[in-house]
């Protein structure tokens, strides 16, 4: 008879955290090799948590709603085989997350709120003193940007007394009075997913200096290539070809020729990513936004591409993705023109340094030019636009990479097969 230790899985590179949604088993229930013992959420995905050891559930550590480190202990099983316990191979990392995140005081800091800090600057005295709203007192995200944007005002707001997440209302500086709303108002309170978003994004401006880059591509020779083929592909492949697999395409052929597009920053260092991981933005039905990740995209064709592209929109909208799903993404494509939008200044998917907003594609008279002179046409155009980390993406880069992206497209050779 033996414990074992059940621990918040690592979900992704950039996920330092998860929310407890539901536990489907309690103490001194019973429980088998790889049944459902909870779900959990993060900015990303929904997921369940399957045991990795079969027995009876000694104790459960977190409560529903809790935000968990990873690699966390959050539950405890008694086992009667010891053959029945899978390794899981989080458990190694769990000792230094517990050594890294804890002050000589003995309290818990989870890795993302100490980057934060370090980030915007915050000492440990300042860590210590301000008022955490988290499991046992811990400081949370929420709590830590609160702070700091509290602290870059004149007139400063005790922490305690406000959290930009959970109160929809505005609070006056030291006070703890809620602010009436005048005229005629309807107060809505975000879902869990919207919160885990917003904070998702303020954390980007905190950690990013944001520059967005703009130009147009005509894309006339993609447009009239897909209006020509997609019965066939459809027909031949069993999917559709849409819009997006193309624009990806020529991300990735581009990318091979700026690798430093493809990276994250660690402190002083330069990661430069050799895995292409191309994440999409994806609308939801409810609103929201996620972002799956089409892995080794410089591998697959086209075809590849179309089949990846369908099946993780498809699978996003359905609630199917996997935590794996949204995971390592190196560079991120956001398609705004999907609801009109000419154009857009989208925020960075963290750790990523830049991510590319593609525009409605409009017919516009434009001139062409001719080796017979100069003349008016009407074309197929649209925009794009890329924001990217300025603290190592300098405008000429920036700027050089966006427009061979637009060359990409405008070179696309409508001859070709799929």
């Amino acid at each position: 008879m033996s414990l074992v230790d059940i621990v918040m899985p690592k979900l992704g590179e950039s996920i330092m955290e998860a929310t407890i949604l539901k536990w489907h088993k309690q103490a001194g229930d019973q429980i088998k090799m790889d049944e459902t013992l909870l779900e959990i959420a993060t900015d990303k995905v929904d997921s369940e948590v399957p045991s990795t050891a079969e027995g009876t559930i000694q104790e459960i550590l977190f409560n529903v709603n809790d935000i968990v480190p990873i690699g966390k202990i959050i539950a405890r099983i008694k086992t009667t085989n010891s053959n029945s316990v899978t390794p899981q191979p989080i458990t190694q990392i769990q000792p230094p997350i517990e050594n890294k995140t804890s002050n000589t005081n003995g309290k818990f800091y989870s890795p993302l709120v100490l980057t934060i800090a370090a980030n915007e600057s915050v000492s440990m005295v300042e860590l210590e003193n301000i008022f955490g709203t988290g499991n046992e007192g811990r400081v949370t995200k929420k709590d830590i940007l609160q702070y700091v944007n509290d602290r870059g005002q004149s007139s400063i707001i005790p922490i305690q007394e406000v959290s930009i997440v959970d109160n929809p209302a505005i609070i006056a500086p030291h006070s703890s009075q809620i602010t009436t709303y005048s005229g005629n108002v309807e107060i809505i309170e975000m879902d869990r997913m919207r919160k885990l978003i917003a904070d998702h994004m303020v954390r980007s401006k905190h950690t990013s200096p944001h520059v967005t880059s703009f130009t147009e591509a005509d894309v006339s020779n993609m447009v009239l290539w897909r209006e020509k083929v997609k019965k066939e592909f459809e027909k031949r492949e069993g999917t559709k070809i849409t819009f997006t697999p193309l624009f990806i395409e020529a991300i990735v052929k581009c990318i091979k020729r700026f690798p430093l597009m493809n990276c994250s920053i660690d402190g002083d260092k330069i990661i430069i990513k050799k895995d292409i991981n191309i994440g999409m933005a994806t609308a939801l039905q409810s609103g929201n936004l996620i972002v799956p990740v089409i892995k080794n995209a410089d591998q697959l064709n086209l075809v590849g591409l179309a089949k990846q592209v369908n099946t993780l929109a498809d699978n996003a909208r359905n609630g199917k993705l996997k935590p794996d799903d949204t995971s390592n993404g190196t560079f991120t494509i956001t398609n705004v023109g999907t609801f009109g939008s000419l154009m857009g200044t989208p925020i960075i998917n963290q750790p990523q340094v830049a991510i590319l907003a593609v525009g409605a594609i409009k017919k516009r008279p434009v001139v062409v030019e001719t080796p017979h002179g100069d003349s008016i046409a009407i074309r197929h155009m649209m925009y794009l636009s890329m924001s990217y980390d300025h603290r190592i993406v300098d405008g000429s880069l920036g700027a050089t990479f966006l427009t061979a992206v637009a060359k990409e497209l405008e070179n696309f050779n409508g001859e070709r097969d799929f």
